[in-house]
């Protein structure tokens, strides 16, 4: 049995991934954005070890979250699903200052992991459409361009198939990968989406608990099972590095080395 933490549990993705964990045996955190949605999700998922609550689009809650989550855990895996689309029409700056899609699906799963344990597995949810990324060091909050959601989306995807890249890089004990769900059927997805949100689910949880060899790898980006290319810049160890720099800075945490 594993003890998972699984951000962005309430709903979709989350939900489903901590609904087969618990169905196979394992003890689960699951993770909510307020306390409402962790109140529902309990309800939903009474087998739950715990919730813990907080904000990823606020640095402050992102950080008490991960001091929550530490006193949960100990944890043999995180996935870090939690995420927002690329829909807004324009840009929008979150308290701390920071472009709200970065923030929520970069800087915070950087954050959890910079303050958190290394756990034995860590498991970041990615997009199909990080082949459309291009990370721009001097522009990765999309200050200095015209607004485009989506490619600002799939910019923060890359970002984070090179942050599981890198710390596969600089922790070689712990075994972190990049996912791609497939476009499923959720409010994220959207109505147009072909594929079940239990196909979305399934390979994550696999990578978090599985023995099998397959499943035991690390710096690797995977979809249903098998392993794929993932865009060129996620393997550039210069930019990767430039990118944990910058959200040292953003943050104030540097990852540990």
């Amino acid at each position: 049995m594993s003890r998972v933490l699984v951000t962005g549990s309430t709903d979709g993705i989350g939900l489903e991934s901590a609904r087969l964990l618990l169905e196979a045996g394992h003890d689960v955190v699951a993770h909510a954005r307020d306390d409402q949605r962790a109140a529902d999700v309990h309800s939903r998922l009474p087998g739950l070890r715990d919730v813990v609550v907080g904000d990823l689009a606020s640095l402050a809650q992102t950080r008490d979250l991960a001091s929550d989550a530490t006193a949960a855990g100990p944890f043999d895996a995180v996935i870090h699903n939690a995420g927002v689309g690329g829909g807004a029409t324009e840009r929008t700056v979150t308290a701390d200052g920071i472009e709200r899609i970065f923030q929520v699906n970069t800087v915070a799963p950087y954050l959890l992991t910079a303050l958190m344990p290394r756990p034995a597995r860590l498991v970041y949810l990615t997009s199909g459409l990080e082949a459309q990324g291009s990370v721009a060091l001097d522009d990765l909050q999309h200050a200095g361009r015209p607004w485009d959601g989506m490619q600002a989306y799939s910019d923060s995807k890359l970002c984070d198939v090179m942050l599981a890249f890198a710390v596969a890089r600089l922790w070689p004990g712990v075994l972190a990968t990049a996912v791609d769900p497939g476009w499923i059927k959720t409010k994220l997805g959207g109505p147009d989406a072909w594929d079940e949100v239990g196909d979305g689910a399934a390979t994550q949880v696999w990578l978090a608990t599985s023995d099998e060899d397959d499943a035991r790898v690390t710096g690797r980006y995977v979809k249903r099972f098998a392993l794929q290319e993932a865009n060129p810049q996620a393997s550039d160890v210069a930019l990767q590095d430039g990118l944990l720099a910058r959200l040292a800075t953003i943050t104030g945490v540097t990852l540990p080395r």
